[in-house]
Protein backbone atom coordinates (compact mmCIF):
# COMPACT_ATOMS: atom_id res chain seq x y z
CA UNK A 1 0.00 0.00 0.00
CA UNK A 2 0.83 3.49 -1.24
CA UNK A 3 1.43 6.52 1.37
CA UNK A 4 -1.23 8.04 -1.44
CA UNK A 5 -3.39 5.37 -1.34
CA UNK A 6 -3.19 5.06 2.51
CA UNK A 7 -4.38 8.58 2.63
CA UNK A 8 -7.34 8.03 0.58
CA UNK A 9 -8.35 5.61 2.47
CA UNK A 10 -8.42 7.52 5.71
CA UNK A 11 -9.63 10.49 4.27
CA UNK A 12 -12.55 8.54 2.96
CA UNK A 13 -12.94 7.04 7.03
CA UNK A 14 -13.53 10.37 7.91
CA UNK A 15 -15.70 11.32 5.01
CA UNK A 16 -17.57 8.64 5.96
CA UNK A 17 -18.18 9.10 9.62
CA UNK A 18 -19.33 12.40 8.51
CA UNK A 19 -22.17 11.00 6.22
CA UNK A 20 -23.20 8.62 9.14
CA UNK A 21 -23.38 11.20 11.73
CA UNK A 22 -25.19 13.56 9.50
CA UNK A 23 -27.60 10.33 8.70
CA UNK A 24 -28.34 10.28 12.22
CA UNK A 25 -29.63 13.41 12.41
CA UNK A 26 -32.18 12.63 9.36
CA UNK A 27 -31.30 16.36 7.78
CA UNK A 28 -32.67 17.27 4.10
CA UNK A 29 -29.69 17.08 1.58
CA UNK A 30 -31.26 19.90 0.12
CA UNK A 31 -30.07 21.48 3.25
CA UNK A 32 -26.48 20.41 3.15
CA UNK A 33 -26.82 21.29 -0.66
CA UNK A 34 -27.46 25.29 0.49
CA UNK A 35 -25.03 25.00 3.58
CA UNK A 36 -22.68 24.75 0.67
CA UNK A 37 -23.88 27.59 -0.94
CA UNK A 38 -23.71 29.74 1.92
CA UNK A 39 -20.34 28.79 3.00
CA UNK A 40 -19.11 29.70 -0.89
CA UNK A 41 -20.81 32.85 -0.07
CA UNK A 42 -18.23 33.37 2.95
CA UNK A 43 -15.28 32.61 0.86
CA UNK A 44 -16.72 35.45 -1.97
CA UNK A 45 -16.59 37.69 0.74
CA UNK A 46 -13.04 37.09 1.87
CA UNK A 47 -12.05 37.52 -1.89
CA UNK A 48 -14.13 40.65 -1.78
CA UNK A 49 -12.83 42.60 1.04
CA UNK A 50 -9.02 41.06 0.34
CA UNK A 51 -6.52 44.35 -1.12
CA UNK A 52 -3.15 44.78 -1.85
CA UNK A 53 -2.37 44.88 1.87
CA UNK A 54 -3.93 41.65 3.24
CA UNK A 55 -4.60 39.32 -0.08
CA UNK A 56 -2.47 36.80 0.62
CA UNK A 57 -4.26 36.22 4.38
CA UNK A 58 -7.69 36.57 3.29
CA UNK A 59 -6.98 34.74 0.33
CA UNK A 60 -5.75 31.63 2.99
CA UNK A 61 -8.53 31.74 4.83
CA UNK A 62 -10.87 32.00 1.64
CA UNK A 63 -9.51 29.19 0.62
CA UNK A 64 -10.09 26.87 3.57
CA UNK A 65 -13.37 28.23 3.43
CA UNK A 66 -14.04 26.68 -0.08
CA UNK A 67 -12.87 23.31 1.42
CA UNK A 68 -15.10 23.29 4.31
CA UNK A 69 -17.86 24.08 1.42
CA UNK A 70 -16.20 21.13 -0.59
CA UNK A 71 -16.90 18.80 2.13
CA UNK A 72 -20.88 19.77 2.00
CA UNK A 73 -20.73 18.74 -1.62
CA UNK A 74 -19.40 15.26 -1.16
CA UNK A 75 -21.72 14.37 1.49
CA UNK A 76 -24.90 15.48 0.40
CA UNK A 77 -25.39 13.03 -2.33
CA UNK A 78 -24.02 10.65 0.46
CA UNK A 79 -26.54 11.55 2.42
CA UNK A 80 -29.41 11.24 0.26
CA UNK A 81 -28.68 7.57 -0.67
CA UNK A 82 -27.90 6.33 3.01
CA UNK A 83 -31.16 7.85 4.56
CA UNK A 84 -33.26 6.90 1.37
CA UNK A 85 -34.18 10.60 0.36
CA UNK A 86 -32.57 10.63 -3.46
CA UNK A 87 -34.92 12.29 -5.40
CA UNK A 88 -34.85 14.12 -8.66
CA UNK A 89 -35.44 17.05 -7.67
CA UNK A 90 -32.44 16.61 -5.51
CA UNK A 91 -30.25 16.12 -8.28
CA UNK A 92 -32.31 19.30 -10.08
CA UNK A 93 -31.45 21.60 -7.18
CA UNK A 94 -27.80 20.51 -6.10
CA UNK A 95 -27.03 21.29 -9.80
CA UNK A 96 -28.68 24.60 -9.51
CA UNK A 97 -26.97 25.45 -6.45
CA UNK A 98 -23.79 24.38 -7.61
CA UNK A 99 -24.03 26.85 -10.52
CA UNK A 100 -24.83 29.52 -8.05
CA UNK A 101 -21.85 28.31 -6.11
CA UNK A 102 -19.39 28.80 -9.07
CA UNK A 103 -20.59 31.96 -9.90
CA UNK A 104 -20.35 33.68 -6.23
CA UNK A 105 -16.85 32.61 -6.04
CA UNK A 106 -15.82 34.35 -9.00
CA UNK A 107 -18.19 37.65 -8.07
CA UNK A 108 -16.26 37.86 -5.29
CA UNK A 109 -12.87 37.67 -7.16
CA UNK A 110 -14.14 40.59 -9.93
CA UNK A 111 -15.05 42.64 -6.57
CA UNK A 112 -11.36 42.02 -5.34
CA UNK A 113 -9.96 42.68 -8.52
CA UNK A 114 -11.95 45.74 -9.59
CA UNK A 115 -11.53 47.21 -5.94
CA UNK A 116 -7.40 47.08 -7.14
CA UNK A 117 -8.11 48.99 -10.01
CA UNK A 118 -6.94 45.52 -12.07
CA UNK A 119 -9.24 46.32 -15.16
CA UNK A 120 -7.71 43.50 -17.39
CA UNK A 121 -8.22 40.50 -14.81
CA UNK A 122 -11.65 42.07 -14.18
CA UNK A 123 -13.09 40.65 -17.57
CA UNK A 124 -10.52 37.90 -16.92
CA UNK A 125 -12.56 36.91 -14.35
CA UNK A 126 -16.08 37.55 -15.97
CA UNK A 127 -14.78 35.52 -18.99
CA UNK A 128 -14.07 32.72 -16.85
CA UNK A 129 -17.60 33.34 -15.14
CA UNK A 130 -18.97 32.94 -18.16
CA UNK A 131 -17.05 29.64 -19.72
CA UNK A 132 -17.65 28.24 -16.32
CA UNK A 133 -21.75 28.72 -16.79
CA UNK A 134 -21.54 27.39 -20.61
CA UNK A 135 -19.50 24.53 -19.56
CA UNK A 136 -22.39 23.11 -17.53
CA UNK A 137 -24.74 24.54 -20.33
CA UNK A 138 -23.30 22.14 -22.75
CA UNK A 139 -23.66 19.50 -21.19
CA UNK A 140 -27.26 19.63 -19.94
CA UNK A 141 -28.26 20.94 -23.47
CA UNK A 142 -26.80 18.30 -24.87
CA UNK A 143 -27.33 15.35 -22.65
CA UNK A 144 -31.15 16.57 -23.02
CA UNK A 145 -30.74 15.09 -26.99
CA UNK A 146 -28.07 12.42 -26.73
CA UNK A 147 -28.23 10.71 -23.29
CA UNK A 148 -24.80 11.37 -22.35
CA UNK A 149 -21.88 14.35 -22.93
CA UNK A 150 -19.04 14.00 -20.23
CA UNK A 151 -16.23 14.79 -22.51
CA UNK A 152 -13.76 17.42 -21.76
CA UNK A 153 -11.67 17.94 -19.37
CA UNK A 154 -12.51 21.11 -16.64
CA UNK A 155 -15.93 19.66 -14.91
CA UNK A 156 -16.70 21.68 -11.86
CA UNK A 157 -14.18 19.54 -9.48
CA UNK A 158 -11.42 20.70 -11.38
CA UNK A 159 -12.37 24.46 -11.46
CA UNK A 160 -12.93 23.74 -7.63
CA UNK A 161 -9.67 22.80 -7.41
CA UNK A 162 -7.85 25.39 -9.18
CA UNK A 163 -9.68 28.24 -6.96
CA UNK A 164 -8.48 26.51 -3.90
CA UNK A 165 -4.91 25.91 -4.94
CA UNK A 166 -5.34 29.88 -6.04
CA UNK A 167 -6.13 31.05 -2.74
CA UNK A 168 -3.95 29.04 -0.60
CA UNK A 169 -0.38 29.89 -3.19
CA UNK A 170 -1.77 33.39 -3.87
CA UNK A 171 1.52 34.62 -2.29
CA UNK A 172 3.76 33.58 -4.94
CA UNK A 173 0.91 34.93 -7.37
CA UNK A 174 -0.74 31.60 -8.66
CA UNK A 175 -4.37 32.60 -8.62
CA UNK A 176 -3.99 34.92 -11.97
CA UNK A 177 -2.38 31.83 -13.62
CA UNK A 178 -5.10 29.46 -12.50
CA UNK A 179 -7.34 32.03 -13.97
CA UNK A 180 -5.55 31.61 -17.42
CA UNK A 181 -5.97 27.67 -17.10
CA UNK A 182 -9.70 27.94 -16.39
CA UNK A 183 -10.41 30.55 -19.38
CA UNK A 184 -8.41 28.09 -21.85
CA UNK A 185 -9.33 24.73 -20.54
CA UNK A 186 -12.98 25.96 -20.02
CA UNK A 187 -13.56 27.25 -23.65
CA UNK A 188 -11.70 24.04 -24.85
CA UNK A 189 -14.09 22.08 -23.24
CA UNK A 190 -17.07 24.08 -23.71
CA UNK A 191 -16.26 23.47 -28.21
CA UNK A 192 -15.53 20.07 -27.23
CA UNK A 193 -18.63 19.48 -26.19
CA UNK A 194 -20.54 21.35 -29.05
CA UNK A 195 -18.48 19.49 -31.26
CA UNK A 196 -18.92 16.08 -30.05
CA UNK A 197 -22.51 17.04 -30.00
CA UNK A 198 -22.55 17.86 -33.37
CA UNK A 199 -21.32 14.70 -34.41
CA UNK A 200 -24.07 12.63 -32.61
CA UNK A 201 -26.51 14.50 -34.16
CA UNK A 202 -25.74 15.02 -37.65
CA UNK A 203 -26.90 11.91 -38.27
CA UNK A 204 -30.23 12.13 -36.56
CA UNK A 205 -33.83 13.24 -38.27
CA UNK A 206 -34.63 16.73 -37.57
CA UNK A 207 -36.52 17.88 -34.77
CA UNK A 208 -40.01 18.85 -36.38
CA UNK A 209 -41.94 21.91 -34.94
CA UNK A 210 -44.80 21.11 -32.22
CA UNK A 211 -47.89 22.38 -33.77
CA UNK A 212 -50.43 23.44 -31.15
CA UNK A 213 -53.19 21.38 -30.54
CA UNK A 214 -56.72 23.22 -31.57
CA UNK A 215 -59.74 21.98 -30.08
CA UNK A 216 -62.90 22.83 -32.65
CA UNK A 217 -65.83 24.19 -31.34
CA UNK A 218 -68.92 21.64 -31.68
CA UNK A 219 -71.70 22.63 -34.64
CA UNK A 220 -74.53 23.79 -33.23
CA UNK A 221 -77.45 21.54 -34.59
CA UNK A 222 -80.59 22.78 -36.36
CA UNK A 223 -83.67 23.14 -34.56
CA UNK A 224 -84.99 21.68 -37.42
CA UNK A 225 -82.96 18.07 -37.06
CA UNK A 226 -83.61 18.71 -33.10
CA UNK A 227 -87.03 19.05 -34.12
CA UNK A 228 -87.05 15.28 -36.38
CA UNK A 229 -85.24 13.41 -34.20
CA UNK A 230 -88.04 14.23 -31.11
CA UNK A 231 -90.33 12.90 -33.85
CA UNK A 232 -88.70 9.41 -34.47
CA UNK A 233 -88.49 8.72 -30.58
CA UNK A 234 -90.94 6.26 -29.31
CA UNK A 235 -94.27 7.46 -27.36
CA UNK A 236 -94.28 5.79 -24.03
CA UNK A 237 -97.32 3.98 -23.27
CA UNK A 238 -100.09 5.48 -21.55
Amino acid sequence: MTWTSAFGRGCGVILQGIVNGLALTRISPNVLTFMGLIINTGAAILFGFANAHNNVRMFVFAGLVIIGAGIFDMVDGRVARLTDQVTVFGAFFDSVIDRYSDVVLFFGLLVYYARGHRLFYVWLVAFVMVTSLMVSYTRARAEALIGSCKVGFMERPERIVLIILGALCNRWGVMAPALWVLALVSTITVIHRIRYTYQQTRHLAPVRETVPLVLEQPQSIPSAAVASAKDLQPVPNA
